[in-house]
């Protein structure tokens, strides 16, 4: 082969290059035949690469980094069905606005030439069924430009999963650097129309009798630049100096601390939390799309004035109908009324002691639907490290401890809520790691969904990353079944044979262990912050009556 022009790299090694100068430190992915190219330059241009064993790892593990670092989470993948096994964490990063940016090969002629090898009949086409964008580059400089487009629209707008794909042909042929990147680039935090003037809201909120704030995942920045003032702050000023109530989402989890009187928790699905939005004659709505998800009926259920404040315009004009929208970051319109407000903390316009015992209340609720889960919570909080970040998959044991565990701080909870994939926690905690080295991360699972994606327990154990795995193993998939019991279906399909989890995990080169008591239990989950590699701790049943 004859030598390249210093200046001239194959197209796919300066992808990696540009991606470097991007700010991307890792990439998780699988090479093949395909994508090839792609791999030249990942080593050249100080890139860490994370061996994914499926590509549904990939796009989780992609997942976990972003929400941990603010960053874009990158994934390469080959063509085919490389692409239709990362289209489930790309669904997932659109539906919880997550920025994964998936590059992918792709046939250089997929029309005329039948029969090739990982040959779909439109590959970026079903790619575009579960992201904001997917394209195809035809040429360098097509390239590059979808990659900034990418990068700028994670910065700007609602963060979603975006795809590129690359033929193969120019993948492997010479091309020159990338763009340099321009100053001010990518600079943006997001958001439009920053309300410099409230337009006479602010004496709407003085105004009110009982107002009340839902605060959603639009207000997490993990990342953000260390001079800014942490959103839970603002966030916690907001409440105390306008003597508000309040709601967080799950995604919203950690906005408000535990010892905050008039903080609901994130309690806002319990079927009560429609009877107090009731009461309130302002219900001011920041980062959130109230979905089903977050809400589990169709209506929030304030009869009084409505505000909606959110960077994606679409939200503002929902089925909520908002009589008041702000279409703005929730950073920026937090800031705004805070200028506006007194300095001084405001008399309390709610009851303290009746929001505590709606809480008791509640987690009274979710203990009864789900027996024996809250006691687990409470013995792992005590020995959890205040910056420990937690991922959790589709598993009764989350649905519990996303309620009643009251975390220090946003952004330290992460759930596939949305699109409500099963097999998340393992790989997007990994991601997670990766970006929080020498941090704490930790992974929840149930027995079921564990196995969806237990494959990647190579990876962890190749990154030596030492994450507690706590594995709830009631040996079903008990949600289900109770589904069916409500619904007065006789349970069928939803006992499964389970392996021995901690010789599986032993046989990946994890540890593992079986604790039989509350002070085993959290001398586990201690121990496996210090070890050299991930620890599998199986948690049963029985673990709630010792």
């Amino acid at each position: 082969m004859a030598a390249i022009d210093q200046e001239m790299r194959p197209l796919g090694a300066q992808i990696s290059h540009m991606l470097k100068a991007r700010g991307v430190d890792v990439i998780f992915g699988i090479p093949g035949v395909h994508n090839v190219e792609l791999y030249r330059g990942i080593e050249e241009a100080g890139i860490t690469h994370v061996l994914a064993r499926h590509e549904q790892g990939a796009g989780f593990m992609a997942d976990g980094y972003a929400r941990a670092s603010g960053k874009p989470g990158v994934a390469y993948v080959i063509t085919g069905p490389g692409v239709c096994n990362i289209m489930t964490p790309l669904g997932q990063a659109y539906s919880d606005s997550v920025s994964v940016l998936t590059l992918a090969s792709c046939l250089d002629d997929h029309v005329g030439h039948r029969g090739q090898l990982h040959q779909m009949r439109d590959q970026r086409a079903a790619a575009a069924t579960v992201c904001d964008w997917a394209e195809e580059a035809r040429s360098e400089s097509a390239a590059y430009g979808l990659i900034d487009r990418a990068f700028v629209e994670f910065s700007t707008k609602r963060q979603r999963s975006k795809y590129i794909q690359v033929p193969i042909a120019l993948l492997g042929s010479l091309a020159n650097d990338a763009p340099k990147k321009a100053p001010g680039d990518h600079a943006s935090s997001g958001g439009q129309q920053v309300p410099v003037s409230l337009g006479g809201f602010e004496q709407a909120l003085a105004d009110a009798e009982r107002p009340l704030f839902v605060f959603g995942g639009g207000l997490v920045q993990n990342g953000a630049p260390a001079d800014l003032t942490p959103i839970e702050i603002l966030v916690r000023d907001l409440v105390r100096r306008s003597g508000a109530a309040a709601f967080m989402t799950y995604a919203g989890c950690g906005l408000l601390s535990a010892e905050e009187s008039l903080s609901f928790g994130t309690y806002l699905g319990r079927a009560e939390s429609k009877r107090i939005i009731g009461e309130s004659d302002l219900v001011i709505v920041i980062g959130s799309e109230l979905s089903e998800c977050d809400l589990w009926r169709d209506e929030l259920g304030h009869k009084g004035m409505m505000v909606r404040v959110d960077i994606d315009a679409e939200v503002l004009a929902d089925r909520h109908r908002a009589d008041i929208t702000f279409h703005c970051e929730g950073r920026a319109f937090v800031e705004t009324i805070l200028a506006a407000l007194p300095a001084e903390i405001a008399e309390p316009r709610w009851s303290a002691r009746d929001i505590a015992a709606a809480k008791l209340r509640f987690r009274a609720e979710t203990d009864a639907e789900r027996p024996g889960i809250v006691g687990i919570c409470d013995v792992l909080a005590e020995v959890m490290p205040d910056d420990a970040m937690i991922y959790s998959d589709m598993t009764q044991f989350a649905y519990v401890a996303k309620e009643v565990w009251e975390m220090s701080r946003p952004g330290h909870w992460h759930h596939p809520s949305g699109f409500g994939t099963l097999g998340y926690a393992l790989p997007a905690s990994i991601g997670g790691a990766m970006a929080r080295l020498g941090k704490p991360t930790v992974c929840i699972a149930g027995d079921y969904g564990f196995q969806y994606s237990v494959q990647e327990l190579g990876a962890a154990v190749e990154m030596k990353l030492p994450i507690p795995i706590l594995l709830w193993d009631n040996h079903k998939l008990k949600e289900i079944e109770d589904s069916m019991v409500a619904s007065q279906i006789a349970p069928n399909a939803v006992v499964a044979v389970n392996p021995d989890f901690c010789k599986l995990a032993e046989s990946y080169g994890c540890l593992a262990t079986e604790p039989k008591t509350s002070e085993e239990l959290q001398t586990a989950v201690t121990q496996a912050f210090g070890a050299d590699r991930p620890t599998l701790i199986r948690m049963t049943a029985a673990l709630s009556a010792s």
